[in-house]
């Protein structure tokens, strides 16, 4: 049986590698969160078989990390992932300093503040109420049930639940039909923080591949049929990260082959109102039957600060979902649902603010990715960023060598499962001009580095959460 580091690493990638190669991936994993301070990794003889290498070049590779800081070795006892205890000294004079393109999300939309002001008689009238709500505000859980309607999926307020964001929903889901030891099938690439709940729920990955130009249906559904996982987790509009959209015909047969499997269908549609200029509307995933759950956030469209999601099922699973969710958390704030439904009453203006921010941001990555040589942009119409294909698996040294030069990027193999994805890059067009222009000069330095060969710091790489 594979072990979880060597599935995290790729056996292509370190089969060959020399000890101090070797050590620099397993500790790339550990400074990117892939590898948990504690885990336990497996022991020299162990890991020399799997990658059928001598002994000796492992105790090597241990020997740096442990010198390092990055694992500790009792005698008797294994060999554990730790940090160092003096800390991660910043490659730069101070981090602030840092452009944390982790983060694929805007900055708060300008009205805001105006949504802000005229929420709070709103929220006044709700001063003798208990101040809690495990379903959410009936008119916010209108609104959302409105936009669902208008997208071609009839809804009602009775079928929605609102959550402080997304990955709250998707936990509140998970913990109300998980089961584990179960199959999950997910795309790979997909949200990095997504893949860690069915991981913490005790689920099994089964992968299907998604790029730029979509999904490979017949995977999919052969999958499906194959396997039979309790659970699917899609994010078929502006996926995260490719930007790709599902189309109507696939999503029907997706649908209809996970209703025949006995798959429970959750889709993420956190990057659904993110259009810049696709030039069609698909059919909402949930309008294609009562095995699909739905969640979905404001985040992206409004601020991420404004915690504000929501899953739509039916009223069955409801029922569910509010019996779960009483025994760990009581509702979600009631201020900012009365900021949201102020947001949700001018949506095309909130929709256009979004188009125009957005364009800018893949105007600015796009200019400059033109100027390297050998990066690859593919079309993006929508959604938080471009799937970068860097045209060799060069992925999480560019990521370590960047953060050299006061950029955090994350690694393609932060989106996967197996460490595989090293010719990919998730870059945000979700920032500003300036500062994607910016990030893409650092780029541009960090990519001589690694045509060069020049050395990196590697432990000088900040974990942080992608978002």
């Amino acid at each position: 049986m594979t072990s979880r580091l060597v599935s995290l690493l790729g056996v292509q990638s370190a089969a060959g590698a020399s000890a101090v190669s070797l050590a620099d991936q397993i500790r790339a994993l550990v400074l990117d969160g892939r590898l948990t301070v504690g885990e336990r990794l497996p022991s020299e003889r162990a890991l020399a078989l799997e990658l059928r290498r001598s002994r000796s070049t492992i105790t090597h590779a241990y020997d740096v990390l442990a010198e390092g800081g990055y694992v500790d070795r009792v005698h008797g006892g294994g060999t554990r992932v730790t940090l160092p205890h003096h800390g991660l000294a910043p490659a730069l004079a101070s981090d602030d300093d840092a452009i944390d393109m982790s983060v694929a999300s805007m900055g708060s939309t300008p009205g805001l503040y105006d949504a802000t002001v005229r929420a709070l008689p709103r929220l006044a009238a709700l001063r003798s109420s208990s101040g809690y709500s495990l379903q959410g505000l009936p008119d916010f859980r209108d609104a959302v049930a409105r936009r669902f309607t208008e997208r071609g999926a009839p809804t009602s307020a009775d079928e929605i639940v609102i959550t402080a964001g997304a990955m709250q929903a998707l936990n509140l889901v998970l913990s109300a039909i998980g089961r584990r030891g179960e199959r999950a099938l997910i795309e790979q690439p997909t949200f990095p923080h997504a893949i860690e709940a069915l991981h913490r729920h005790g689920y099994r990955m089964l992968p299907t591949p998604v790029d730029q130009d979509g999904w490979d249906a017949v995977h999919v559904t052969d999958t499906l049929l194959r396997a039979r996982p309790h659970i699917a987790y899609l994010i078929p509009d502006f996926h995260n990260p490719t930007g790709a959209t599902l189309p109507d015909d696939a999503r029907s047969v997706i649908a209809a082959t996970a209703r025949s499997a006995g798959t429970q269908v959750i889709v993420d549609e956190t990057t659904a109102e993110l259009d810049i200029d696709r030039g069609w509307a698909p059919v909402p995933f949930g309008a294609l039957g009562p095995h699909v759950i739905t969640i979905g956030s404001l985040s992206k469209v409004a601020w991420g600060g404004l915690r504000l999601g929501w899953i739509r099922a039916d009223r069955a699973m409801i029922g569910r979902l509010l019996s779960t969710r009483a025994s760990y958390d009581l509702g979600t704030a009631f201020l900012e649902q009365c900021i949201a439904v102020e947001l949700l009453a001018d949506l095309p203006e909130l929709a256009r603010q979004v188009r125009a921010r957005l364009a800018a941001g893949r105007h600015a990555i796009s200019a400059g990715l033109s100027a390297l040589d050998g990066p690859m942009m593919p079309e993006v119409h929508g959604g938080l960023s471009a799937w970068i294909d860097l045209g060799s698996p060069v992925s999480t040294e560019l990521s370590l060598a960047a953060r050299a030069h006061g950029l955090i990027l994350p690694p393609g193999p932060r989106f996967a499962t197996g460490g595989v994805l090293e010719r990919r890059m998730r870059i945000p067009i979700t920032h500003d001009p300036l500062t994607s222009a910016e990030a893409m000069r650092r780029l541009a330095l960090a990519w001589g580095d690694v045509r060069r060969g020049a050395p990196h710091p590697a432990e000088t790489l900040a974990r942080t959460a992608v978002i």
